[in-house]
């Protein structure tokens, strides 16, 4: 016997409601949490909070009334393929949700580190946005645009502001677009890099202290992806250190097929899903990969620092390497930590940049 109408009008409805729960729930989880974690209590976390109570609750009740509408033995397949079904919808919804619709951290209360004369200064981008951060003169002529990590504003940078002015660089520690007192709504995989970035380099070749031939960017985790994108638009960033790039878009994550076969597939596939969903959020469109910019930015040269307790840091750096063999070198930092370069050897993370550096903005 097939199944009666009234049963399929029930399963049916209760497998919409499944889905806008699950929708919700990934709102809650991307949106809501992601403010209130950076934010605290505001308008946005706290719709978002709504979003994941009701989600939760929606898909629970329609879960159980699809498990229950399910025919026969059918039903004991049902409850773990909701489950699965739940963690993929959720996941492949809330990661790009929280990229495109970012919480804000908190601005610095003073500058990062310990900058001598550094004074709070705001950079206009060509989208009308005013960036903030700090900058520190230069006492060589030669100078850094400093960019933190995902959702990070430039209190995040003080080890890095200070060994840097400490050399003689003249910094500016930046706050990324939407986060810390920059305006705008931020993406936090760094797709405002190649806009925002330049104009912070056209902002220090306005500076009296500053040889406008004389200009790096040195960036962490999504700054440092910023950096190379930027450096392969905008010839005139002389060179660029960036620690813990790995990816922008799923276009970067192409090497994981080679590394872990059928599982790097999947991982691929979901990462395509992802990046299509974020570029329909956000109001920024999907950068080229970071190969392809660090191929554009050649012969300057790129320094990428990986972390030793991140083997997948060094898989993307070698993929970004293999570009431009002779323009990008690849260094691993034994027993750091994503970012941690600086923190793990400080005395070794100060020769190699600091040097890398020198070099190439003489």
């Amino acid at each position: 016997m097939g199944t009666p109408p009234s049963s399929l009008r029930r399963l049916g409805s209760a497998g919409a409601g499944f889905v806008v729960g699950l929708i919700l729930l990934a709102v809650g989880l991307g949106i809501g949490l992601g403010h209130l974690l950076k934010g605290g209590v505001t308008p946005v976390a706290l719709l978002g909070l709504a979003a994941l109570v009701c989600g939760g609750a929606l898909a629970l009740t329609a879960g159980v009334a699809i498990a229950r509408a399910t025919p026969s033995w059918w039903r004991l397949l049902s409850v773990p393929a909701l489950l699965l079904a739940a963690v993929f919808v959720v996941y492949v919804l809330a990661v790009p949700l929280r990229v495109a619709v970012p919480g804000r951290a908190e601005p610095p209360a003073a500058a990062p580190g310990e900058l001598v004369g550094a004074r709070a200064v705001t950079v206009d981008t060509v989208d009308d946005e005013r960036l903030a951060g700090w900058y520190s003169p230069s006492t060589s002529g030669a100078a850094v645009v400093l960019v933190p990590g995902s959702g990070s504003s430039s209190a995040a940078l003080g080890r890095h502001a200070t060994v840097l002015a400490e050399a003689g660089f003249g910094v500016l520690a930046l706050d990324p677009r939407g986060q810390g007192d920059s305006s705008g709504r931020g993406n936090d995989w760094g797709w405002f890099g190649e806009e925002d970035v330049p104009a912070t380099v056209t902002w220090l070749t306005e500076q009296e202290d500053v040889d406008p031939a004389r200009i790096a960017v040195v960036g962490l985790s999504m700054g440092g992806e910023e950096a190379i994108g930027a450096a392969g638009a905008d010839h005139r960033i002389r060179a660029v250190v960036a620690e813990g790039a790995m990816k922008r878009t799923a276009a970067d994550m192409e090497w994981l097929v080679d590394a872990y076969g059928w599982r790097g597939s999947v991982t691929l596939g979901i990462q395509r899903v992802q990046t299509a969903v974020a570029d329909l959020l956000s109001p920024a469109s999907p950068p080229p990969p970071l190969r392809e910019a660090a191929s554009a930015a050649a012969p300057r040269p790129i320094l990428l620092i990986t972390a030793g307790e991140r083997p997948d840091e060094g898989l993307a750096a070698e993929s970004i390497r293999a570009a431009s063999p002779d323009s990008v070198e690849v260094w691993e930092v034994p027993g750091a930590t994503h970012t941690a370069g600086l923190r793990t050897d400080p005395s070794g993370w100060t020769e190699r940049v600091i040097g890398f550096l020198t070099e190439a903005t003489r």
